[in-house]
């Protein structure tokens, strides 16, 4: 088991700020750090010092967030990681600041490494992400909307962060194959995919063992995936209803008990086979892996299951 790496101390941000340390100090200490843990697995295969995976892990952290205090102040969302969110804890315009000045350090901290294809990739990951939000902020109250569309923001948005945690550690390689570079950004397309997915499904109470609150994107006006799939064939009339649903028994009672559980089936089933399909890719790189880094291919395949059917 791969430890946590700590990304934030207070040493990273000026003492003349202590509301914006007070504000990072509870953004940062519920966080599970999977995505500094996946940088990790990556990394360790490539033989990166300790310094250089603490950057990587700390730039995609500190990325992700940035998105966080954006996205739930956009989102009005009142939670994160079950405390305030620190749009409501600090104001508004604290969260604004603190997302930007996440993203700034991020930029400052690259630069001084000197890798700018690193770099580089780096800014566009960001510009995908804010692509996203547009996107996805457009879709807010469209009860039409189709899983075509919101793939479309899941691949800007959290697929996004997914490839960079993969493909990264290679670019701070120098990793010049660029069929190598193509697999990983399947690859990660995948996974995000997948992850963003299954986190749709918890919204419904679906393999939820955290316990996370549930319907939280219908009330808020957003159908997210899994909605999208189980309204699709909905009258405008059902989508209304659909819409005004306050539990997840209200849904059921809505589609029918059998119906909603013929539609999970079908969903995972289309999932199962984007997994096939990750699973393709993930032979292909370790067809194109030097020796040494053939252990990254093992690692890879055990995030279907804690990824998208959420098995420990």
């Amino acid at each position: 088991m791969l430890e946590n790496i700590k990304v934030y101390s207070s040493k990273d941000f000026p003492e003349y700020l202590p509301k914006l340390n007070a504000l990072y100090e509870d953004l940062f200490s519920k966080g599970k750090g999977f995505r500094s843990k996946l940088i990790q697995k990556c990394s360790k295969h490539l033989n990166l010092s300790s310094k250089q995976i603490h950057l990587l892990a700390q730039t995609i952290e500190f990325i992700h967030n940035a998105s966080l205090l954006h996205d739930d102040l956009i989102d009005r969302s009142e939670l994160r990681r079950n405390k305030p969110a620190a749009w409501l804890k600090y104001t508004p315009e604290y969260a604004v600041l603190a997302g930007d000045y996440l993203l700034a350090r991020v930029m400052v901290n690259l630069s001084r490494y000197g890798n700018l294809p690193l770099l580089q990739y780096t800014a566009e990951m960001i510009s995908d992400l804010l692509e996203g939000e547009w996107i996805q902020d457009s879709l807010v109250h469209d009860l039409s909307v189709r899983l075509d569309q919101l793939d479309r923001v899941h691949h800007l948005k959290t697929a996004s962060l997914f490839r960079w945690c993969i493909k990264a550690p290679f670019v701070m390689k120098n990793e010049e194959n660029q069929f190598i570079l193509q697999l990983l950004d399947e690859l990660g397309s995948i996974i995000g995919l997948l992850f963003q997915r299954s986190d749709d499904l918890l919204d419904f109470n679906i393999r939820n063992h955290e316990n996370k609150a549930v319907l939280g994107d219908l009330k808020s006006g957003y159908i997210n995936s899994f909605g999208a799939f189980l309204s699709e064939d909905f009258d405008d009339e059902k989508k209304m209803q659909f819409k005004l649903c306050e539990t997840v028994d209200d849904v059921k009672q809505l589609v029918g008990e059998s119906e909603f559980k013929r539609s999970l089936e079908k969903f995972d089933a289309i999932n199962k086979e984007v997994i096939d399909l990750y699973f393709h890719h993930l032979d292909s790189l370790g067809d194109q892996l030097p020796q040494e880094s053939k252990g990254l291919v093992e690692d890879l395949r055990k995030l279907p299951e804690p990824l998208y059917w959420r098995n420990q």
